[in-house]
This record gives C-alpha cells, sequence and structure tokens, in this order.
C-alpha cells in the first residue's frame, strides 16, 4: 500500500526536487544556555523554531529522518510536512567523527557507520555519560548479513568520539527534543541515513578510486530515492545487499536469494528522468578529474585543521572537522612525485639508522681501546715508581744485635781439653731488653741482684749454663744487655775444680 501511494506522489517530488529548502535559513546555531534548562529530556523546543515550522506547514509532532554527510561533517534533520514530503529544518555541524569514509567492519576499528538504520523509542539514551544519545542500531541487518560487529554506536553530546557521531550538548538538547516530540506524535521508527558525502556526480567522480566505491554506489540508490521522491525509502536486504521501495511477492531474506522484485511504475519513470541527468554530470565530473586521485585525510590530519577549537575548553571536547578541508586533489604526477619523494625520506631514514649504529660500534671500539691503553699507561707509570714491585727488605732499627748461630765442633773435639773456644766459636752478644745488670750478674726484670745470683747457683749446671746464656751482662746503649753464650764444658770435666 505503502509503494502504491509512493508511486502516485513520486512524478510531483520529481517537479520539485529542485526545492529542497536547503537555501532556507536552517538554524545551525542552537541558541539555548544549557546551565538554564532544569530537565534535558524533558526540553522544549524555542519559539523561535516552532514558528519556523508553522511557516513551512509542519506540525511540531510530525515524523522525522535524520541525514549524515561524514565529508561535509553535517547531519541533517528532516521533518514531514502535511503532504508527507520531508522538508529540511535543520542542518548542524557535526563536532566529532572519527575514522575516515567507509563503512564500520568490527569493533575497535573506529569507524562511523554507513548504511540505513531504524531508530525506536528504546534507542533513546536520556541517561548517556555523553550527555544525552541516540543509538544508531549498528549492526542493522544487512551489518549482520556482511558479518560487519560492533556495539554502541551513538549520536551523542560532548563532542568526543571514537565510532560515534558526536555534537555538542546544546545541538544534542535540541535533537534529542525533536525526536522525543516525533516518537510522542505516533512515529515508530525515524529513519537515519549515514553516508560517506552527498551522491552527487561530482563527487561521486571525484572517489572514483575509492575501495568502498562499489558499497557507496549501492548506498546512492537509496540516496537517489529520497532526492526524488522527498519519503524514506523502505530499506530491505537480500543476497547481503540493501533493496530500495521493491515489490516482491515472497519475504526477503538478508543472506539468501533476493525474491522476484518490481519498482513501482511512477518511482520508476522519475527515477530514470533522473538518472538521465546523473549521467550527464557524471561524464561531466569525469572529465573535469581526469588523471587526479582524491587523497583522503586521516582523522589526525582533520584534527589538526580545527585544533583551536578546543582552546578554553575541556581536554575531552575534541572535534575533528571534515574531509573536505583536509582533504587534496592530486595529479598523477604530483602522486608520483610524492611517492618519490617518501620512498627517498625513508631510504635516508634507513641509512640515519645504519650510519647511527656504525658510529655507536666505532665509539664503542675506541671507548674500549682507550681504556686499555689507559690502563697499560697507568701499569708502565706505577712500574717506573716502583709501585706494584715486590717489596725489599730494610734495616729494623729496633733490633741492636744479632746472634750468629755457633759452628757444631765434630763430635771427637768434645773430648778435647781445649776449653777456650776458637776465634771463630767466639760467644756472640744477644739482645735482651727484660734484664738488667747488677754487679757481675744478670738480673730479670723484676728481681733484685741477690735474688738472680742465688737463684742461678742453685740451679744445676745444665739449667745454670742456660740460664747464663740468657741473663745479661754489662754494657750496650740505652741499658740493653748482651747474654754470653757459654760453651758446654765436656762430662769430665763437671768434676774438675
Amino acid at each position: 500500500m505503502r509503494l502504491s501511494v509512493l508511486a502516485a506522489v513520486s512524478l510531483l517530488a520529481v517537479a520539485a526536487a529542485g526545492c529542497t529548502n536547503e537555501t532556507l535559513d536552517s538554524f545551525d546555531k542552537v541558541d539555548v544556555d544549557i546551565s538554564k534548562v532544569s530537565s534535558k529530556t524533558s526540553y522544549q523546543l524555542s519559539p523561535s523554531i516552532v514558528s519556523k515550522l508553522a511557516s513551512m506547514k509542519i506540525d511540531r509532532s510530525s515524523p522525522i529522518m535524520l541525514r549524515i554527510f561524514k565529508e561535509e561533517g553535517r547531519l541533517e534533520l528532516w521533518k514531514a510536512d502535511r503532504t508527507n514530503r520531508f522538508q529540511l529544518v535543520r542542518n548542524y555541524k557535526i563536532c566529532a567523527w572519527s575514522g575516515k569514509l567507509g563503512p564500520k567492519m568490527k569493533e575497535g576499528d573506529r569507524q562511523a557507520p554507513e548504511g540505513f538504520y531504524p531508530l525506536s523509542r528504546a534507542n533513546m539514551n536520556p541517561n548517556s555519560s555523553y550527555f544525552l544519545a541516540i543509538n544508531t542500531g549498528f549492526p542493522n541487518t544487512y551489518d549482520r548479513a556482511n558479518k560487519a560487529s560492533g556495539t554502541n554506536l551513538m549520536i551523542h553530546g560532548a563532542c568526543s568520539s571514537s565510532g560515534c557521531y558526536s555534537m555538542t550538548d546544546e545541538q544534542m538538547l535540541e535533537i534529542f527534543a525533536f525526536a522525543r516530540d516525533a516518537f510522542d506524535g505516533g512515529q515508530k521508527s525515524v529513519q537515519l541515513q549515514a553516508f560517506p558525502f552527498r551522491m552527487t556526480a561530482e563527487n561521486m567522480a571525484r572517489h572514483r578510486d575509492n575501495p568502498n566505491i562499489e558499497f557507496w554506489k549501492m548506498l546512492k540508490v537509496g540516496y537517489d530515492h529520497f532526492e526524488v521522491t522527498k519519503r524514506p525509502p523502505e530499506v530491505n536486504v537480500c543476497e547481503g545487499k540493501y533493496i530500495f521501495n521493491q515489490q516482491a511477492e515472497k519475504p526477503f531474506s538478508p543472506a539468501g536469494a533476493c525474491p522476484a522484485m518490481s519498482t513501482p511504475g511512477g518511482l520508476e519513470a522519475a527515477l530514470a528522468s533522473y538518472n538521465k541527468t546523473y549521467a550527464t554530470a557524471y561524464a561531466k565530473a569525469m572529465s573535469k578529474y581526469a588523471g587526479t586521485v582524491w587523497i583522503e585525510p586521516s582523522e589526525a590530519q582533520r584534527k589538526a585543521i580545527v585544533a583551536d577549537q578546543r582552546k578554553g575548553r575541556e581536554l575531552a571536547y575534541a572535534p575533528t572537522g571534515n574531509s573536505l578541508d583536509a582533504g587534496k586533489l592530486m595529479t598523477e604526477r604530483e602522486i608520483a612525485e610524492q611517492k618519490r619523494k617518501a620512498e627517498e625520506a625513508e631510504r635516508r631514514k634507513v641509512e640515519a639508522a645504519e650510519r647511527a649504529v656504525r658510529e655507536a660500534e666505532e665509539a664503542k671500539n675506541k671507548a674500549a681501546a682507550d681504556f686499555a691503553a689507559d690502563v697499560a699507561a697507568a701499569k708502565a707509570e706505577k712500574q717506573a715508581r716502583g709501585v706494584g714491585a715486590l717489596p725489599v727488605p730494610e734495616h729494623n732499627p729496633g733490633i741492636a744485635a744479632a746472634v750468629e748461630k755457633k759452628e757444631k765442633k765434630p763430635f771427637w773435639k768434645l773430648f778435647s781439653q781445649d776449653s777456650e773456644p776458637r776465634e771463630a766459636e767466639q760467644v756472640q752478644p744477644v739482645v735482651n731488653e727484660n734484664v738488667a745488670l747488677q754487679g757481675d750478674q744478670p738480673v730479670r726484670a723484676g728481681e733484685t741482684a741477690t735474688s738472680a745470683g742465688k737463684s742461678a747457683r742453685n740451679a744445676p749446671v745444665e739449667q745454670q749454663t742456660e740460664a747464663v746464656a740468657t741473663l745479661p751482662v754489662a754494657g750496650g746503649e740505652a741499658g740493653q744487655q748482651v747474654v754470653e753464650q757459654t760453651q758446654k764444658k765436656p762430662f769430665w770435666k763437671f768434676w774438675q775444680k
């Protein structure tokens, strides 16, 4: 039934396609003071917006549709008028979106979704950590059929994104109010259309070399249907592809074969006229961009363009800018030259790294050689000064004299009558610092001369001899005493008087 009505009005849509209200004031600036809003979920649209809607014959609670263009960094809010055609009523500048142009394929790739997403009241999150949020519903039927994965991909506030579309809090307050009023008015599903760029002939020609071009050509069919009818297209999925405004007798299976389908006659005629105009514009654009390639900027390059927008704000506030300002259109010659310079820079980088390694090795070897030379020089210097050589014995002034050992006599001389020792056998003096002299007898330290003499006379002969050998006699310097070693008498002389 819906497609029949769509076919009936499609020709009217084509006739009016040139008047899309895009030239009207779209109230891009949100004039609201967040600090004065008592309840963000019950915030009411400003009187100026309500007045503008009335002038466009749009009721406050009529259905809405959202449309996103990454490259321009824009989020459009469309609202149905009383003829059930949608008109552009708000055109917001997206504060932040992550990644590059192209669909989201897996969790963590930082890509923001592209495609057609149905949003219900359940997708609205009034308790978001990012002020307010509307879940995009990723992955949708198409995403699941193509094994894409990811969670919690939102349109939210706070101007900070990791795979989401982030707005300012003021913008999100207003978008949330538009959606709430539409659901209160009976709308069951709000369509979100997320595109890489406006699917014009010139943009399609400019991005013709992008690896996502076939995916974008598929999205363009839905884009064209809306441009022709100004109504959100009916979306289905079969064979892993988006299908728009198709009549079929059998249900669609996302991963299964597409059933027999047909396009309503009126819509088909309107699309034929639209596509003819598009083909002419595309041929002209291809001629314009021949020999050129559009260089898609990275997220970091986009951020650099709008870095000044962060000044004076919290660190979490992270606008990313748009791709049009940061991207670049280059000729094939410029690309080849850029590639050559990049390769030359890489070669120089490698050479510099290798040179640094060589210089470090040479420095290491030189340091080792210098250290060895320093050690050798220090060793030679010590040897020259005698440092480190074996110590040479020196005279000890504390010893006054030394005792020479007496040569042993042959055993036959033990019975010799000669009681006088030969010159070679003369007694050598021995120093004993522990005795003193008293008369003709040595006195030990702590003894009197009398007691010392008595001890020596009363002792056996052998002990007397030893004692005499150890007792000092008068003489020497500084009170030193000398003890004579006495030759032992032959045993037959022990009885001689």
